[in-house]
């Protein structure tokens, strides 16, 4: 197989994975959102129903109401975030970055986390200074909120990353999580899903208001694009779940 062809082959199949996980955006959303709404309204209705033990539980679950709405608020914040910046309201100010430097402050500000959890982070630095073209804010939130979401799905295990020059125009990061691939995914049948509303169920929920790691998933991938990258998710094998970070290179060495 002749190299162009190798590149049409990727393209397509890069084209392909982008298009099977967008359609499912708006069933993303709509769960993401409607989760912490079904905990407002069975909240309201404890109360409502008359249901609370006492004056003290009727105010606790108020506090719990008003703490998922507020969280509510937030996950709808950050979602109109995304959007402006892929829309073009939100002014991306890509430049020329250092990926080393980058890296190195992204596991100054994850490598607690994951020690906490006894997971082994190891970042394999560049060994010659790449240039990036990124917008420097967005692709550190990009990988720290990647690296988060892997560690909060693993129980043990190790999570590498890794760069490579993928061809003359872009670098490639790779995220390396040894977990299954099918934690960062939910059921296509989303919408269909219901919300437990029992009291333990209903508080337990709103203490933890969170997007899934499928929604952080898509809103990486989101932010990524907008910079003229791609982010594709793939399992080369059973309990290997690799993050692929395509992104402009800048001028190769500096």
């Amino acid at each position: 197989m002749n190299e162009d062809l190798k590149q049409a082959l990727l393209a397509y199949q890069m084209a392909a994975l982008m298009s099977q996980f967008k359609t499912g955006f708006l069933a993303r959303v709509s769960h993401e959102l409607r989760s912490p709404l079904s905990s407002l309204i069975s909240l309201h209705q404890l109360i409502l129903s008359d249901l609370c033990e006492s004056r003290a539980e009727e105010r606790e679950f108020i506090n719990q109401a008003h703490q998922s709405s507020l969280k509510l608020m937030k996950l709808i914040d950050q979602i109109i975030e995304v959007s402006k910046t892929e829309y073009g309201t939100n002014i991306l100010e890509i430049k020329q970055l250092e990926l080393k430097e980058i890296l190195a402050i992204v596991y100054n500000l994850v490598h607690l986390q994951a020690a906490h959890k006894n997971l082994k982070l190891s970042i394999i630095y560049p060994q010659k200074n790449l240039k990036v073209l990124a917008d420097e804010k967005r692709l550190k939130q990009v990988l720290i909120t990647l690296i988060d979401t892997g560690i909060s799905l693993m129980e043990n295990g190790n999570i590498r990353v890794e760069t490579n020059i993928f061809d003359s125009n872009l670098l490639e990061i790779n995220l390396n999580f040894d977990s299954e691939s099918n934690k960062w995914s939910e059921s296509v049948n989303l919408l269909e899903e219901q919300p437990e509303t029992t009291p333990e169920a209903v508080k337990k929920f709103s203490q933890k208001i969170e997007f899934s790691p499928g929604m952080k998933l898509m809103l990486c991938q989101n932010l990524i694009e907008t910079m003229g990258g791609k982010l594709l998710l793939i399992s080369p094998q059973k309990n290997l779940t690799r993050i692929q970070c395509f992104l402009p290179k800048s001028g190769g060495l500096v």
